[in-house]
């Protein structure tokens, strides 16, 4: 079909054809190929009306830069059009920026007390979904102008993910600054302001392949600031994502996540005064409290 090679015209191949209609990520990542952030949002608010931007940002936007990831490996994403994606997401982050990480009105009216208590198992010294922190329940050392540091891993991508979960973090009363991959290579960590940092959070698209990148860059984060507690975010959740031992111990990490929401829960657990979660992975499964 035509809309098949043509941009612009892949409703027509969804019409006329036998594929199926585009899933809420792939109408993503094609609005944002084409330059429109405003059909992306409407979009957006559509999914927002019976769930929190977390979960928007975890099951729709992370998937959408997984996608772009991977095309970027397959060299089908060529410049121009990747320049006009990260600034179309860029976009779409900021707007959303006014709404909350509260479920709607009807959708906390459907939690079940089941799946309220497996939040609490998953990370028990979180608080709830939306609530705050208050300054005085902060454990000494996040009680500074920006205790978290969200870094990029490796490139752009990843710098979109470490601004929508400093975005989250906001909305839960924990301020953060974003650091680009630049800052933080081998030539310019010296540099790198870890004043008042009680936790760094690295956010990774996740597409497979080496890790070498990584753990070398926990090593400099390490090395910089020894003290400040690392948390790697590996973007975005798969049921068949695992995370073994020896590779948590390569890497050095001291959390591991595979989504946003739980990024958020791992840092509140942190900054809240109460005793320091272990050290462990989290796995999509754990995610959706199975």
């Amino acid at each position: 079909m035509l809309g098949r090679h043509i941009e612009g015209l892949e409703s027509f191949d969804v019409l006329l054809g036998d594929r199926p209609a585009l899933t809420p990520t792939e109408s993503l990542y094609q609005r944002m190929l084409a330059g429109d952030p405003d059909e992306a949002e409407e979009q957006a608010e559509r999914y927002l009306a019976d769930q929190p931007l977390s979960s928007y940002y975890d099951e729709v936007v992370l998937e959408a830069l997984r996608l772009a990831a991977n095309d970027i490996l397959r060299g089908t994403l060529e410049a121009p059009r990747l320049e006009r994606f990260i600034a179309s997401m860029d976009e779409l982050i900021h707007d959303l920026d006014e709404r909350t990480d509260f479920p709607s009105e009807t959708a906390e009216a459907e939690e079940t007390e089941v799946e309220a208590t497996a939040d609490r198992q998953t990370s028990p010294n979180a608080l709830a979904a939306g609530e705050e922190v208050g300054g005085d329940q902060l454990a000494p050392e996040w009680q500074t102008e920006t205790p978290v540091l969200c870094i990029a891993g490796h490139g752009a991508l990843d710098e979109l993910a470490a601004r929508m979960l400093a975005q989250l973090l906001g909305k839960h009363g924990l301020k953060a600054r974003i650091v680009p991959h630049e800052a933080v290579s081998r030539t310019r960590i010296a540099a790198l302001d870890v004043a008042g940092i009680a936790m760094m959070c690295i956010s990774f698209i996740n597409v497979g392949g080496s890790t070498a990148r990584l753990r070398y860059l926990l090593r400099r984060l390490r090395g910089r600031q020894p003290t400040v507690r690392l948390l790697l975010g590996l973007w975005p959740a798969q049921d068949t994502e695992v995370v073994d031992s020896d590779l948590r111990r390569a890497l050095g990490a001291d959390f591991y996540v595979t989504s946003l929401r739980e990024a958020v829960r791992t840092c509140l657990a942190e900054a809240y005064q109460a005793p320091r979660p272990q050290m462990r992975l989290v796995t999509a499964a754990q995610e959706a409290g199975q």
